[in-house]
């Protein structure tokens, strides 16, 4: 292990990150609101603390190898979760104890989207564009990690598209042609961040609300300004803005690369994720439209608007509401948690297990059927017109069978704290899958939950958005031996 080299790294990481402080300085002096020196604050401690980190080994160099990488990715997150929550502490407002403070800093980061905090809507403006900058920076981290790295290092699943999808995914070792790519996917992670922001505010948004809520939309992160998110606008253009934004935005980046390179959309709908994402989406809208419009619990109209937009929200991770899914009839807020289980696709910023990790389960499941009827048959799992290799198949179920693992252990934990089924089982689903909103207690927020709790679903967030085994590996002594 490499330990001056990751301190180098992580050195450096800490004064970047320290810039995002600036921003919220500028917004607070613009609005007067008085949490100047929370920022302030956190932008020193986070400089000097990166400074005195780096300055001892800023000149050493050696080649990364890949359990450098492992723990790499495990600090950034873990870090910046610790230092991004040093403004929710400092600030009057809303004066947050350390383990809501890393909770809401960890949620952002991570785009989950749970929230600690009530009465948003009277948050100091450098809070609450802090916040949406958070889930922001974090949903660019994502993208250049599944696409970028986790490759490199041979887990996340996306070693499935090195041999499908034109574009970054190829890439399996870090080469000079990372950097090239992690610029492009800048690039179209700002473009579509700058699109949605216009739609917004010709929508009819401010200024403050358009920038803020671009940055959770595109992001898959699910923070808003106000108490009522979305539902605060009361508006069909804004919701079906923010609907096509949160669709194109949990679709894998590498086919967004390869758009911005071809100049073509074709090879979207020649992509089986992508074609099983929108078939995911359309049937549970569908149903769900279905049963509001026959429960009449909304009129027909708003009904089918209200379930579209719930439906992709939570199936894509998101968490957006204009509506209580929680509260509707029947099966219908059990059938929309389980769908964010499937989550966005893979090398999106969308959370969940990942669409192609559920498509090939179901292949398989096929596949094991009709070995049932033929016996001696050889019949290949296909992924396009491809065969997967048997090795990738039980990499999906290894991970499958994990993520179902940890899902349950944690549930026992957070029922021993106290907490009923349906708040715990949600809670940890939500957390796990980087949805933000739950069932139960947690329908809202989680401020009521016991710290106990709480440090558990901050791990579970980690775990979701490290894809398990990312973090899991730095648990096994294999690991740390030389």
């Amino acid at each position: 292990m490499h330990y001056k080299v990751i301190l180098r790294i992580l050195g450096i990481l800490l004064m970047i990150f320290s810039i995002s402080m600036l921003p919220p300085i500028a917004i607070s002096y613009a609005y007067n609101d008085g949490s100047h020196l929370a920022f302030i604050s956190g932008f020193l401690i986070t400089l000097l603390t990166g400074f005195i980190i780096w300055a001892p080994v800023y000149r050493v160099r050696q080649d990364l190898r890949t359990r450098d990488g492992f723990l790499i990715t495990v600090l950034f997150w873990v870090v910046l979760g610790l230092f991004g929550s040093i403004p929710f502490m400092l600030a009057q407002t809303p004066d947050l104890s350390f383990v809501d403070a890393m909770f809401e800093s960890l949620s952002g980061l991570t785009t989950t989207g749970a929230t600690v905090i009530t009465g948003i809507d009277y948050l100091p403006e450098s809070i609450l564009f802090y916040r949406q900058q958070l889930q922001w920076l974090g949903g660019m981290g994502i993208i250049v990690l599944a696409v970028a790295i986790l490759p490199m290092l041979g887990i996340g699943g996306m070693q499935l598209y090195r041999a499908e999808t034109p574009g970054p995914v190829k890439d399996s070792k870090l080469t000079p042609r990372i950097t090239e790519t992690a610029k492009a996917l800048w690039y179209i992670y700002l473009s579509l961040t700058i699109a949605c922001a216009l739609g917004y505010w010709l929508a009819g948004m401010t200024a403050f609300d358009a920038i803020g809520h671009s940055f959770s939309t595109v992001a898959i992160g699910g923070f808003s300004t106000h108490d009522a998110s979305i539902g605060y606008f009361d508006s069909p253009t804004i919701e079906a803005i923010c609907t096509f934004f949160m669709v194109i935005s949990a679709v894998n980046f590498g086919l967004h690369f390869f758009a911005w390179r071809q100049r073509s959309l074709t090879h979207y709908f020649r992509d089986p994720e992508f074609k099983f994402y929108l078939t995911i989406l359309t049937g549970i809208s569908i149903l769900a439209s279905l049963v509001l419009v026959l429960t009449e619990t909304y009129p027909p109209g708003e009904s089918i608007r209200k379930a579209v937009f719930e439906v992709v929200s939570i199936a894509t991770t998101t968490g957006f509401a204009t509506a209580d899914f929680a509260q509707w009839p029947v099966m219908l807020p059990f059938l929309l948690f389980v769908a964010a289980f499937s989550g966005g696709c893979a090398g999106s910023t969308g959370g969940g297990m990942k669409v192609i990790r559920i498509l090939l389960i179901l292949k398989q499941g096929s596949r094991e059927i009709q070995r049932l009827i033929h016996p001696n048959a050889v019949i290949p799992v296909k992924f396009g017109s491809k065969p997967i290799s048997d090795r990738v198949l039980e990499a999906v179920w290894g991970f499958f069978s994990v993520y179902l693992i940890v899902f349950v252990i944690m549930l026992i934990i957070l029922l021993g704290t106290g907490l009923d089924q349906v708040t715990a089982w949600s809670a940890v689903g939500a957390t796990l899958n980087n949805l933000g909103p739950g069932l139960g207690q947690v329908a809202v927020h989680y401020g009521d939950l016991n710290e106990p709790a709480k440090w558990v679903l901050c791990f579970a967030m980690l775990l979701g958005r490290l894809e398990v085994f990312t973090l899991l590996v730095l648990f096994t002594p294999a690991f740390w031996r030389r």
